[in-house]
């Protein structure tokens, strides 16, 4: 189970280091190909593949000051729950909860949903 959870902290850390750096492809790492991602921005629905997000986040840029704290992981068997918070992400708030499988011998990320704190 130690393992696991160092696997699932690495796993959420490409998703921290892409936001630190901007970079759509740095996050990439973190999540299965096919994932998803659902969340408002004020009353727009932000909704649909994961790659939304890497391009979305391209055009954002870097959160140089981003303090990222995982406040909790939930493993049980091959699936897991990461809830994520996020302060000062170019200025914003988010709180993220992640849904994790265990994929052919590592940890990826199969939905991200989010709040965007007013």
């Amino acid at each position: 189970m130690s393992d696991d959870r160092t696997m699932i902290e690495k796993t959420i850390q490409f998703y921290i280091d892409g936001a630190i750096s901007g970079k759509g492809d740095d996050m990439k790492p973190a999540f299965h190909p096919d994932a998803t991602i659902f969340g408002y921005i004020g009353d727009d629905l932000f909704a649909g593949p994961i790659q939304n997000l890497f391009e979305w986040h391209d055009g954002n840029g870097a959160a140089t000051e981003l303090d990222a704290k995982i406040a909790d992981i939930d493993i049980v068997g091959t699936v897991a729950t990461v809830r994520l918070e996020l302060d000062n992400w170019t200025g914003h708030k988010f709180t993220d909860f992640f849904t994790l499988l265990k994929f052919e011998g590592t940890w990826k990320i199969m939905n991200k949903v989010f709040y965007l704190h007013p």
